[in-house]
């Protein structure tokens, strides 16, 4: 008996050491799966990473996309190597055809972009197939809004004045922006002329190639009135040379714009975000998503990223990926309403 009860007792502590290594060997599968693992998944990146700009050196898109690399690169928030490429045409629109039929599970290419990606999928001419729905957006990382400005010495004094004298005779106004018609320069310039009631499509609209070129056109009387991006303002306004009538935030600017009224406080229900963001492909893995999140977040945090932001005179503006997707939702609606009073939307 003696020896049948020390069997039995081996026995089951046997089993007990057995089902303790399988509960091991279950944690440890367990954890292999996640971040910390040794698999070639769970610790992304494992070679190069490249950031497109979808313009030509010098423009929003390409110092934004060297402000992120330049300043991961300084943190250590990255450790491969990090390069931008320039994919100018369209406006974004070459690049994205490219992206979303060819990279679309390419961890390794994000891209930067801002309200284009939205406006050329949705306007009539020139549009994309591809919008931010062929994306993951991982998130937005600043903010910049439009402006409608004149030259110092104009007769429109107020906001009040200009939408004024359009509503009396459109066509005595010329109004220029730095894009092409029905694109982001000509949205901030008529939305304010839309939300007051007057027909859009029937204000005079003269593109230039660049907002510099919309502002030379302006300054040299070649224009009445320019829309652009309110950051790009503040010297022509130090020097004196400019009056901005309104920008476009939902409350007013810092800095030299500190005194410039928004469209909202001069009665008119109109605001529009200019904002810059970082995409990646539409079936980005998991592993991928989760790294960029946390990356991209650590990366609005850093002392580093404001001193950048501080240089180029940008606004920091962070949202995660789902709150970017559902602001990105909402600025579809209010593009495409102001792409349909232009008869512009495809």
């Amino acid at each position: 008996m003696k020896k049948t009860k020390w069997w039995g007792l081996l026995a089951a502590g046997m089993m007990t050491l057995a089902l303790a290594a399988c509960g091991g060997n279950e944690s440890a599968g367990s954890k292999s799966s996640g971040s910390n693992s040794g698999s070639s998944a769970s610790n992304y990146p494992t070679k190069p990473i490249t950031i497109v700009a979808p313009s030509g050196a010098g423009g929003g898109w390409d110092l934004t996309a060297r402000a992120i690399v330049k300043v991961l690169d300084e943190t250590g928030l990255v450790k491969q190597t990090m390069t931008v490429e320039n994919k100018p045409g369209g406006g974004g629109a070459v690049f994205m055809a490219e992206y979303a039929t060819q990279d679309v599970k390419n961890d390794y290419k994000l891209f930067v972009n801002s309200p284009p990606i939205i406006i050329n999928n949705l306007k009539k001419e020139g549009n994309s197939p591809f919008g931010y729905k062929d994306t993951t957006p991982l998130a937005q990382l600043t903010k910049d809004f439009g402006a409608i400005v004149v030259k110092a010495d104009s007769k429109f004094q107020t906001l009040t004045d200009l939408l004024n004298a359009i509503k009396q005779n459109p066509k005595s106004v010329t109004i220029a922006g730095g894009s092409a018609p029905g694109s982001m320069d000509h949205l901030v310039a008529i939305l304010p002329i839309y939300k007051s009631g007057i027909d859009p499509k029937s204000v005079k609209y003269v593109s230039y190639d660049g907002g510099g070129e919309a502002m030379a056109a302006l300054l040299g009387g070649n224009a009445d009135v320019i829309a652009t991006d309110a950051s790009s303002v503040g010297e022509y306004l130090k020097a004196g040379k400019v009056r901005v009538l309104a920008v476009s935030a939902p409350e007013r600017l810092g800095g030299v714009l500190k005194d410039m009224p928004t469209m909202k406080e001069l009665g008119v229900d109109a605001e529009f975000t200019i904002w810059r963001g970082v995409f990646g492909p539409k079936e980005m893995s998991s592993e991928a998503k989760a790294f960029w999140e946390e990356t991209l977040k650590k990366l609005s945090e850093h002392e580093k990223w404001k001193e950048e932001l501080q240089k180029q005179g940008w606004e920091a503006e962070y949202r995660n990926s789902e709150e970017f997707t559902k602001f990105l939702q909402e600025q579809e609606q209010q593009v495409g309403d102001l792409l349909k009073s232009l008869g512009m939307h495809k």
